[in-house]
């Protein structure tokens, strides 16, 4: 089916602006939408997707798990990929959820476990043999940080697990919570010894997590409630209640309130019965986890590529509070788009406080109906990001004003427009010299999933682009990032500019804006982060390629689609050699990335930048550019059911080395549908269809002898 080029575009934009929220919730800890807003988003791309399903690619945002979270320890990889959840909101799409169970399942009794769910930090434990070997952060679902000495400080986690049944290897995974109870103590310690203190519980506990010195978190009143199971050898469970029960007996912290009911009436109960007594538990809720309790059926069931279908989180209403609109301001972000944000009277809602919020586009203004000194309606959907819902109209007393859209970019005077007609949104067109796009750009590139350049963070990307001391920034644009010298710092005088608002923070003692040399100490010497800071700019030049290619800004191409690009091409020259059908080739890729590559590479300023990069000596070819053996090439395979031997994503990544493409629906182009225990529909359309299926048995067969092999080896479904 041909795709309308206006789908085309909506569905470009809702990833992009659905991209940038997730990067400003996970990396930047500074979100400017709320969490309904964003499933908004969300759901109007899956809507999208859903009528046109090529839209739906491995890039595509609704394809990948959430979550890639700012630390600065190592990454390490997870057994078994923790996913995200499913949310509903109302009733009727809890009912949705329940009915496709019951029809997938076709008469198999089940239940449903229900548990509470935790606003705190995953964290997946990995033990051996009984020891713990290993705590991470859920990361991006595949990649986490080693958190493991930081972990190991918190009393409930044991070191070895007890009891009997200790199994050869085991991931167990769930939430690290900091106590209400405990949460306005540790605040009142951290303001008296003059130090920020944390918004709410969820960041008490984070970033008492990323404390590089365990003896600071040790000192924090840290705990965990454990809630699942990843990887494991050594044993089998048959149900989650089970797995419950193991858990405590190896002496974890499990929940305490998970119940298992035996349909969607029980569930509701629990759901209600929570939602009128959600402060009555230990840590903060934001909503209920429901999952298939029969863990066979979850293998039949399986997962999208990120969410099980077996599981749904509920999502409580918002709480809200009144309070006043002080200014309607804008901000620029780094692909130029002006975005009017909310300052209101500072105010407490759910447990943090609140100064700002979104209002996504001048649109969005007029159809709420604010104006500026309006006492407000303050909403935190899901208990985590602010909104306005709208005005409080009855105390109004004629001193309120409406917002006027700015006509000219607030940071570089460049008149705005959109992008292309029919666009809400308005740009700054004015890429190469609007200084808030530089600087924005700038701390993405430096960001974790560009180069990853520690000690520098926001302050160090405005000070390099808008000094007031000297007149001529260091940076003018990303090209002379590896060049900055030492010398060029040292003068550098600049405003303290707030990550959220994009404004000077202002002294609480003087009220005056804080203005600070930033590189240089009181004697006019470098700083020990500013020495550290050019050390680690210049190992940025061998960052691999990837981050490279993600760190151009390249509009719609995000971490995947530049892994993919960097895994096709292997060099930055023939991305930018390659012509739109060559790049919109490339799995993960399609027409409107190709397109905006093309567009990048052919703006000369760009190429400019590609050019002092490669006198600076950035590295722009991927390691190991002769690839490996690839036997599966060209063929579509399709992995259903529950394998022994590997995870489902340990199947697709043996595919996919060799170069297999994996899918996730059977048709007449499929090579091989790989079949585990509980297999489900996958497996009659393949036996419908006539193509071939493999055991277990035979899945070995095609990855180390072949598809020839494999043919001989497959399942004779012919009976």
């Amino acid at each position: 089916m041909d795709i309308p080029a206006e789908a085309r575009e909506r569905h470009a934009l809702l990833a992009e602006q659905v991209e940038e929220h997730r990067f400003r919730y996970y990396v930047k800890d500074a979100p400017v939408i709320s969490d309904a807003d964003f499933d908004t988003l969300l759901r109007s791309l899956e809507a999208l997707e859903e009528e046109y399903p090529q839209l739906r690619t491995p890039d595509s945002p609704t394809q990948k798990v959430a979550g890639s979270y700012e630390t600065e320890f190592t990454s390490v990889q997870h057994r078994e990929r923790m996913l995200s959840l499913d949310n509903a909101f109302a009733p009727e799409e809890l009912d949705a959820w329940a009915e496709r169970i019951a029809a997938d399942l076709g008469g198999v009794p089940y239940h449903f476990l229900c548990e509470l769910k935790v606003d705190g930090l995953a964290v997946n434990l990995t033990y051996e043999h009984g020891r713990l070997t290993r705590a991470a952060t859920r990361g991006d679902g595949r990649t986490g940080e080693d958190i493991t000495p930081n972990v190991r400080t918190i009393a409930e986690i044991p070191d070895r697990l007890t009891g009997d049944r200790v199994p050869e290897l085991v991931e167990v995974r769930g939430e690290v919570y900091f106590p209400m109870a405990r949460f306005e103590e540790l605040n009142a310690r951290l303001v008296e010894a003059g130090e920020k203190p944390f918004a709410n519980p969820r960041n008490a506990a984070a970033g008492s997590l990323r404390q590089k010195d365990p003896r600071v978190t040790a000192s924090r009143p840290l705990h965990m409630v454990v809630h699942g199971i990843g990887a494991r050898r050594g044993f089998d469970i048959d149900r989650q209640s089970h797995a419950y029960e193991l858990l405590h007996e190896w002496g974890l912290p499990t929940a305490a309130h998970f119940k298992v009911v035996d349909g969607i009436a029980a569930v509701k109960e629990y759901i209600a019965y929570y939602g009128d007594n959600r402060h009555s538990v230990e840590h903060e809720i934001d909503g209920v986890v429901v999952k298939l309790d029969e863990v066979p059926l979850q293998g039949r069931l399986g997962s999208t590529s990120r969410a099980p279908r077996w599981a749904i989180a509920w999502k409580y209403p918002p709480e809200e509070v009144n309070t006043k609109l002080v200014d309607i301001r804008v901000g620029v972000g780094r692909t130029g788009r002006v975005t009017p944000y909310a300052q209101v009277e500072p105010v407490t809602v759910a447990g943090s406080e609140v100064e700002f919020a979104t209002l996504h586009n001048q649109d969005v203004v007029k159809a709420k109906g604010v104006l500026i000194g309006d006492t407000v309606v303050l909403r935190k959907a899901g208990d985590v990001i602010p909104e306005i819902l709208g005005p409080v109209a009855d105390l109004r007393d004629g001193s309120e004003r409406e917002f006027v859209m700015p006509s000219v970019c607030p940071e570089c005077g460049t008149a705005l427009q959109p992008m292309k007609e029919g666009d809400v949104d308005l740009r700054c067109p004015n890429a190469r010299a609007c200084p808030a796009q530089l600087r924005e750009r700038i701390y993405y590139l430096a960001g974790r999933r560009c180069l990853d350049i520690e000690n520098f963070g926001y302050v160090a990307a405005a000070a390099l682009t808008q000094p007031l001391e000297p007149a001529e920034p260091p940076l003018r644009d990303e090209g002379d990032l590896f060049d900055l010298t030492v010398e060029q710092l040292l003068p550098i005088k600049s405003y303290v500019l707030d990550p959220d608002s994009g404004l000077p923070k202002r002294d609480p003692a003087t009220g005056e804006e804080k203005v600070v040399t930033f590189f240089a100490n009181a004697k006019g010497e470098p700083k020990k982060n500013t020495l550290a800071m050019l050390e680690n700019i210049a190992a940025a030049r061998q960052r691999p390629l990837a981050r490279v290619i993600t760190g151009l800004s390249i509009r719609h191409v995000g971490p995947v689609a530049a892994e993919a690009l960097a895994r096709e091409f292997r060099d930055l020259d023939r991305i930018a050699a390659a012509d739109e059908a060559e790049l919109a080739a490339v799995e993960g890729v399609g027409p409107t990335i190709a397109a905006s590559v093309k567009q990048w590479f052919a703006e000369e300023w760009h190429r400019e930048i590609i050019e002092k990069w490669r006198a600076a000596g950035v590295r722009f070819t991927e390691e190991g550019s002769d690839s490996g053996p690839r036997p599966l090439q060209g063929l579509t395979v399709v992995v259903t059911g529950t394998l022994q031997a590997y995870t489902r994503d340990g199947a697709k990544e043996a595919l996919t080395t060799a170069g297999a493409k994996v899918t996730g629906s059977v048709s007449k182009k499929t090579d091989f549908v790989v079949v585990g225990d509980n297999p489900g529909s996958k497996y009659d359309k393949a036996v419908q269809l006539k193509v071939p299926v493999l055991d277990e048995a035979g899945f070995d067969v095609l990855l180390t002898r072949g598809a020839d092999a494999a043919r001989e080896a497959a399942v004779d479904t012919s009976a």
